[in-house]
C-alpha cells in the first residue's frame, strides 16, 4: 500500500478528529491521524516540579509537553497538544447545547450568531458520543463517593439561592457495566486500548486536568481512537502539520514535520528545514481538527492557496464565556470553619444552569461547576497562605533547631507539629467556580508578522461577565465565603480553556467558511471539525457538542447524508 498517500488525512486527534477518524476508518476509508504531540499512557503525566516544568508545548525550546498557552491583548487561552487533544486536560463534563441556545440571530442587522443546525439535528449524534465516551453522573449517593464535601457544599449552596442543581454526565469511568461505583477497581474493556494498558475507575484524585494516570478518565485515546486503530486507522504521532494545499487532480497535498523525542530539552531552530525537514502526504479527503487556534492558524497561513475561502475566516471567535473565581474560606452558620476539601472527587462533579432571555428571564444564560484541584495544590496553598503559616514554619523550625545546636531536648513537639497544619481554613475551605456560558462572539483572528494575533475585548460581553460574576459571588456568600475574582480580572484579561470560532458554520460563504456539514465552502473533501467551526458560545461545556458535530460531519464524509 502507498504510505504517502490515504482516503483521509486527520490533522489533529482531539474531539473532532478523533470522532471523524473512527468513522471514516469504520466506513473501510484508509486513514491517517497526524498528532503534533506525544501518546500518555496511564501513569505518563506530570506530577513532580521537574515533570510540569517540561510539560508545556514549545518545540523550539525544547519543549513537547501537553499544555500549550497563548497570549494575546485582553486574553489568554490553554489548549491541549497530545493523543487525544483536549480530553487529555478537560473536566469530564458532557452537557449538551440548551435547546433555545440554538440562536438564529439576523447576521446582517445587528446579529452576531446564527446557528445553521439544531439540538434536534444533534440530539442522535450526542447519544452516539455519550455511549461511546461511557458517561457516568458522579454517585454522590454512593459511598465513598458521598465524602464528596465539594459537592454537598455547592449543592447545598444552590439549594439555599433557589437555583436547580444538576450533576452533569462525566466521561469518568466510577463502575463498570451492572456493578456498582467502587474507587480503584480495574476497569474491564472489550477489547484493548491501545496503549495496551489497564485502568482503573476513578480515585477521587482531583487531578483530572493535569491528566488521569489511572485511566478512570474516558479519554479519546480510550475510545474513538483505539477503535479507529482496530479498523486500519494510522495513528501517527509528533507530527506537526505546517500547511496543506488543494492537489493538481483533485484532492489535497499536506505537508508536516516530525519532531525527535530525544531533542527534548534542546533548543532548536525547529522551523529551519535542515532541522526539521518538511515531509508529504496526500490524501482525497482533508479533516482540519487542529483546534481553534491551530486550524484558524493553519488555514490563515494557507490562505494564498485556498483563494475561494470565505472572508468570515477568523471571524466569531469567544471563550464561550469562560470566567474562574474563588470561595475562599466557607463558613458554617455559626461561623466556624468549614472544610470543602476541592482536592477530593474529580475535578467538576456538580453544575447550576442560569437561563437567559432565550428562556424568559434577562441577559444572557451561563452554567457555574465546582472546579477541584489536585492534592498536591493544597500543600503548596498550605505552606503559602501568607504571613501566618511562615510564622507557624518558622517558630516550629526555631524549635527544632534549638534542640539542635543545644543538644537539648525539646520534649514533645506533637503539639507544634500540629498547630503547623491547623489553619487549613485555605486550602481546605476554599472551592474556584468555574463559570461559562453566552458571550458575545465578537473577536477576529489574523496575522500579524506571521503569528496568529486576536482584536478581543470584554467590553460588549462585559453585562454578561457582570451577572456571571454576581451569581458566582452569590454562591461564595451562601457557602459563607469571600469572594474574590482571577487576579487577570484585575489587569482587563481572561482566561479560557474554550476558544470557539475562527472557521465559522454558516448557511453560505457570506456568513460562514463551513457549511452545516463542516465541509469547506468551495472546496469539496475538506472537512473541518473542531470548535473553531461554532458560529457562537455553546454555553456549557463544549466537548460533546464538538463531538456531536464531528459525527454528524461524519455522515457526509462517509456518504451517509
Amino acid at each position: 500500500m502507498d504510505d504517502t498517500h490515504f482516503d483521509a488525512v486527520v490533522v489533529g486527534s482531539g474531539f473532532g478528529g478523533s470522532v471523524l477518524a473512527y468513522r471514516l476508518a469504520e466506513a473501510g476509508k484508509s486513514v491517517c491521524v497526524l498528532e503534533r504531540g506525544k501518546p500518555y499512557p496511564p501513569g505518563s503525566f506530570p506530577r513532580s516540579p521537574r515533570e510540569l516544568a517540561r510539560a508545556f508545548w514549545n518545540p523550539s525550546e525544547g519543549l513537547y509537553g501537553m499544555f500549550n498557552l497563548w497570549s494575546f491583548k485582553g486574553i489568554g487561552a490553554l489548549v491541549s497538544s497530545g493523543l487525544g487533544g483536549g480530553s487529555l486536560i478537560y473536566a469530564n463534563v458532557l452537557l449538551r447545547k440548551d435547546e433555545k441556545w440554538f440562536v438564529q440571530e439576523d447576521l446582517a442587522n445587528g446579529g452576531y450568531e446564527h446557528w445553521p443546525v439544531t439540538r434536534a439535528d444533534l440530539d442522535p449524534h450526542y447519544d452516539a458520543v455519550e455511549r461511546m465516551l461511557n458517561a457516568q453522573r458522579y454517585p454522590l449517593e454512593h459511598a465513598p463517593f458521598n465524602r464528596s464535601l465539594k459537592t454537598v457544599a455547592f449543592r447545598e449552596a444552590a439549594e439555599k439561592l433557589g437555583r436547580e442543581w444538576i450533576l452533569p454526565p462525566l466521561a469518568v469511568t466510577f463502575a463498570n457495566e451492572n456493578e456498582s461505583p467502587a474507587v480503584g477497581v480495574p476497569i474491564r474493556e472489550d477489547l484493548p486500548n491501545l496503549h495496551e494498558a489497564p485502568r482503573y475507575t476513578c480515585r477521587l484524585t482531583g487531578e483530572c486536568d493535569i491528566g488521569c494516570n489511572f485511566g478512570s478518565k474516558n479519554t479519546l485515546d480510550y475510545n474513538y481512537l483505539s477503535a479507529a486503530k482496530r479498523h486500519g486507522a494510522e495513528i501517527w504521532t509528533r507530527r506537526e502539520v505546517r500547511s496543506f494545499a488543494p492537489r493538481e487532480g483533485g484532492g489535497y497535498v499536506v505537508r508536516y514535520v516530525e519532531h525527535d523525542i530525544e531533542d527534548e530539552g534542546r533548543k532548536l531552530e525547529t522551523h529551519d528545514p535542515r532541522v526539521r525537514p518538511e515531509r508529504e502526504l496526500t490524501c482525497d479527503r482533508l479533516v482540519l481538527s487542529a483546534g481553534s487556534l491551530g486550524s484558524t492558524f493553519l488555514l490563515l497561513k494557507s490562505r494564498r492557496d485556498f483563494r475561494g475561502l470565505s472572508e468570515r475566516l477568523g471571524s466569531r471567535f469567544g471563550g464561550n464565556g469562560d470566567l474562574l473565581t474563588f470561595a475562599l474560606k466557607a463558613t458554617n452558620a455559626d461561623g466556624t470553619r468549614r472544610a470543602v476539601d476541592a482536592q477530593y472527587g474529580p475535578v467538576i462533579t456538580i453544575a447550576i444552569r442560569v437561563p437567559d432571555a432565550l428562556d424568559g428571564a434577562e441577559g444572557r444564560g451561563f452554567y457555574v461547576e465546582d472546579a477541584g484541584f489536585p492534592l498536591f495544590m493544597s500543600w503548596i496553598i498550605q505552606t503559602t497562605q501568607g504571613p501566618g503559616a511562615v510564622w507557624r514554619y518558622r517558630k516550629l523550625a526555631a524549635r527544632l533547631l534549638v534542640s539542635l545546636l543545644l543538644r537539648r531536648a525539646q520534649g514533645d513537639i506533637s503539639g507544634d507539629a500540629a498547630k503547623f497544619l491547623d489553619d487549613w481554613h485555605v486550602s481546605a475551605g476554599s472551592l474556584p467556580l468555574l463559570g461559562m456560558g453566552r458571550d458575545i462572539p465578537d473577536g477576529s483572528f489574523s496575522l500579524k508578522n506571521g503569528k496568529l494575533d486576536l482584536d478581543w475585548q470584554k467590553i460588549k460581553s462585559g453585562p454578561f461577565f457582570d451577572r456571571l460574576g454576581d451569581v458566582s459571588r452569590d454562591i461564595a456568600k451562601a457557602l459563607g465565603a469571600r469572594f474574590k475574582r482571577n487576579p487577570t480580572w484585575y489587569l482587563g484579561r481572561l482566561i479560557t480553556v474554550h476558544p470557539l470560532g475562527g472557521c465559522p458554520m454558516g448557511r453560505t460563504p457570506e456568513e460562514g467558511v463551513v457549511d452545516s456539514y463542516g465541509e469547506v465552502f468551495g472546496y469539496p473533501g475538506f472537512t473541518i471539525a473542531d470548535g473553531s467551526v461554532m458560529p457562537g458560545p455553546v454555553g456549557p461545556n463544549p466537548s460533546l457538542t464538538i463531538a456531536a458535530l464531528a459525527d454528524r460531519f461524519a455522515d457526509r464524509a462517509t456518504g451517509d447524508a
